[in-house]
């Protein structure tokens, strides 16, 4: 997780000060729907590759959706240690087994 606080910190820094040629610049310049359009596109290429049983591949889908999801979470004022608070009070439930609907239990 120490990785992934640094790559947000790294995205703060370029949402507070913009620089040219940054992609991550780009991202926060065009707004939320940019920004989840490429959550969307790389969840997308995440199945994909899973779905193809391509572990490199994989891995590498996982990292994007990592990025663009921890520039989602910049843009909403959302940090790691939210995400790990909320992971913290799941672990915590007992029985934490959700109640499926009909359609979730057939995929």
């Amino acid at each position: 997780m120490d990785y992934i606080k640094a790559e947000y910190q790294t995205i703060l820094d370029r949402k507070a000060d913009q620089q040219e040629g940054s992609y991550t610049c780009y991202l926060f310049e065009k707004g939320i729907d940019k920004i989840l359009k490429k959550v969307g596109e790389e969840c997308t290429e995440m199945v994909i590759a899973a779905k193809n049983n391509d572990k490199e591949e994989t891995v590498y889908e996982i990292t994007d959706l990592i990025y663009h999801t921890l520039v989602m979470m910049a843009n909403q004022g959302i940090t790691p240690e939210d995400i790990e608070n909320e992971l913290e009070k799941r672990a915590a439930k007992a029985g934490n087994l959700k109640k499926f609907h009909v359609v979730d239990k057939n995929t």
